[in-house]
Order: C-alpha cells, then structure tokens, then sequence
C-alpha cells in the first residue's frame, strides 16, 4: 500500500520527554525526565470512593454528556477559581482531555498556517508541538526569572503582528519561573493595546513551596470579564492524578463556544465518567488539605535536589531557585551538550532532558531540565551520584 499522508503530518514532531520515557523503559534507570507526580501521594483511596459514587447513581453515569463537560464539575470550578479572584461561569469554562488539549482546540480555531505565534524563550515543548501542527510560525521572546521582557515583547508585537502569545507565567515549564507583578500588569496591557490574544498556562500554579508570595493570574488582572485578552487553562493532571486527564479553560464565551464546536469534531466529549468522579471527588475530599501535603513532600524534594547539587564539585554548573513547579533548569559548563551528555548520563543510568526542544529558536545545548517530584530520597541521592559520574567521563566534542 502506498501511503498518502497528508502534508499535515510534517509539522508534527516528537515530544523528546517522550522519546526519553522510552528509552528508559525496562532498564534500571533513575529518571529526572517527565514532569511525574509522586504516584504514593495520590489519593487513591478517595479517588476509589469518588469512582464509586458515580456507579452508584445507575446506568445513566455512563451515557454521553455535554461537550463543555460535566455541568457539576464546571460549577464547582467557577467556585475555586474565586479562589484566585477570577470571576467565571459555566458558560465561559470548557472542560478537556488535559489542559494539553486545550491548549490545541484554541490553536485549531483561532490560528491559520503562516500565523504568528509569540512564546517565553524557553518555554512548554508540547505547546511548540501544537503551534508548529499549525503551521505556525513562532517568534521567542527574551525573558529572565522575572518574566517576559517587556520591551522585546513590544518590539516583536509590532514587527510581527502575531494572533497569540503563550505564556506560563506561574512555575514555568520548563524553567520554574515566576514571573513579577509589573511583568503580568504589562504584557496584559501590552497585547490589549494591540489585540493579542493570551493563552495563560497555569498547570503548576497550586505547587507553591514560597508561601509568602501572591502570584495572581493574568486572567485575574484583566478588567474584563467579557471580551477578555486572556484565555486561562488549568488542570487536575498535578493536583490529583494525570491518569484521570481532565484540564479546563475559561475565557470569553464566544472563544468557548467555537472550541466546542472543535471538540465536537475531535472527541464529542472528554471522559464524563472521570469528570463525575472528579465532581465527587470535591464534595467528598479535601482537595486543599490534599494539596498542603503534596506542597510539603515536593518542597522537601526540591530542597533535597538542590542540597546534592551543591555537593558536586562541577565547575560552571549552574541552576535556578524555583519557588514552585516540578522542574530545575541547568546550565551546564560551557561548551557542554546536554544531547551528547545524556548519551553519558543513560550509560550511568539517569535520565534528563536536554534543553534545546524547549526552544522555538536559538537554542541553548548547555540546558536541561530535572523533575524534582517523582523520585523519593534514596532514588534522587543515587541519580545525582549518577549524573555526577557522566559529568566527570563525559568529553564535549
């Protein structure tokens, strides 16, 4: 047979935490790669109460439902999301497959090849995956822990005319950033001016180790409700289990609506058998409580990576301070590759990802990235003795 696949299919790349992941698999390798929970911190057993719940109510729990998503679970994430001073209804919340396909049903109706999209440089690799399906061009924009640059941003809006800016401004991925106040205020009022729309990405948001710090949500900050220059997107993916692949995005209802009508083209609707379980979940279970203990396990973690990494002696090595998230960004030495490195690092058995596919341009190789919440003490002291073997016998060419 000969295939004819269509010229769609150019655009789509592998995800490299992915092709990671499978490199892994059946060896006895320590991996810092996926951005994974701590599987033992799930709530299993409430989760098991919550599925039950739903059973009990009959057949009718297994029938289709709407493709906004389960009226429930919409309305009892308005009321959360008051919580971080963001006035929604159901009307203006769409529930997903993951705040990854949220992130592709706006692409799909709001972007066209050739358009331009405005990322953080780096920023989200699966969200460049999207973008580039699209036949989008991306454009980066230069940044520090602070945020975006302001006055980059203004220059490339005004060159490039772009329809969209990503952003994860709360502990970014990939970097743990967070970004000021004044950078949230300005690039809000800078894509108003010159109608930009903002996709705000806000998965890690509730893993805050720095409670002493507000960070409110650009969507927060903008003045209006209706007509708003933001589209926010979350998920339960962090804070209760991925498996159960359930995000949410609230905007404008007219963006909502035609993402709709996008998914009714890809899926009818996500899975309304986890989103009943989800809504139980809430009524039965503290989810806050449960978060405090999730934000004490990873701030320990995230602490202990830093502590072993300051008891290596590898000159130029250098990384961030992240006050929430999942991720540390290194830079390594000058001249070092962490694509080459990795090879080394896989050898020793422990696994990162190299920095360059968080990049839409200009990549820096001396990156990479490690996910500090998956592993526990005894597995993260032995990765960092690994790592720190494949720093020592690796050789840039």
């Amino acid at each position: 047979m000969d295939y004819q696949f269509s010229e769609t299919l150019k655009h789509f790349k592998s995800s490299a935490v992915r092709d990671i992941l499978k490199l892994t698999q059946g060896k006895s390798i320590i991996s810092f790669a996926g951005g994974l929970p701590g599987e033992e911190l799930f709530p299993v057993e409430a989760v098991k109460d919550a599925f039950g719940a739903v059973l009990d109510q009959g057949p009718s729990a297994l029938q289709y439902g709407l493709t906004e998503g389960y009226l429930p679970l919409r309305e009892a994430l308005c009321e959360r999301m008051l919580k971080k001073n963001m006035t929604v209804t159901p009307d203006e919340m769409i529930l997903t497959t993951g705040s990854q396909q949220a992130i592709d049903l706006l692409t799909r109706i709001y972007i066209d090849p050739g358009d331009v999209v405005l990322v953080q440089q780096p920023t989200y690799l699966a969200a460049l995956q999207v973008f580039q399906s699209r036949g989008a061009r991306i454009v980066s924009v230069k940044g520090d822990e602070s945020g975006m640059d302001l006055a980059d941003a203004e220059a490339k809006i005004r060159q490039h005319k772009p329809k969209l800016l990503y952003v994860s401004p709360t502990f970014s991925n990939p970097t743990g950033y967070v970004w000021s106040i004044e950078r949230r205020k300005g690039i809000l009022e800078l894509c108003r001016n010159h109608n930009v729309l903002i996709l705000e990405d806000d998965p890690y948001g509730e893993l805050q180790y720095d409670l002493d710090s507000h960070y409110p949500t650009i969507f927060s900050l903008d003045e209006h409700p209706h007509g708003s220059a933001v589209v926010y997107t979350s998920t339960f993916s962090k804070t209760v289990a991925p498996a159960l692949r359930t995000g949410w995005a609230v905007g404008d209802p007219a963006i909502i609506q035609n993402m709709a009508r996008a998914k009714q083209a890809s899926d009818l609707h996500s899975s309304t058998m986890d989103q009943q379980a989800l809504y139980q979940l809430l009524r039965r279970f503290d989810l806050d409580a449960h978060i405090v203990l999730i934000r004490n396990h990873y701030g320990q973690r995230l602490r202990l990576m830093n502590e072993l990494l300051n008891g290596l002696d590898i000159p130029g090595l250098r990384w961030n301070q992240p006050k929430g998230g999942m991720f540390l960004w290194l830079e390594l030495p000058d001249g070092c590759k962490a694509e080459e490195l990795l090879v080394s690092a896989v050898e020793e058995g422990v696994a990162f990802v190299p920095g360059t596919p968080f990049y839409a341009d200009e990549p820096r190789t001396n990156t990479c990235r490690f996910n500090f919440t998956h592993s526990g003490r005894e597995e993260m002291a032995l990765g960092i003795e690994r790592f720190s073997r494949a720093m020592s016998s690796f050789v840039p060419s």
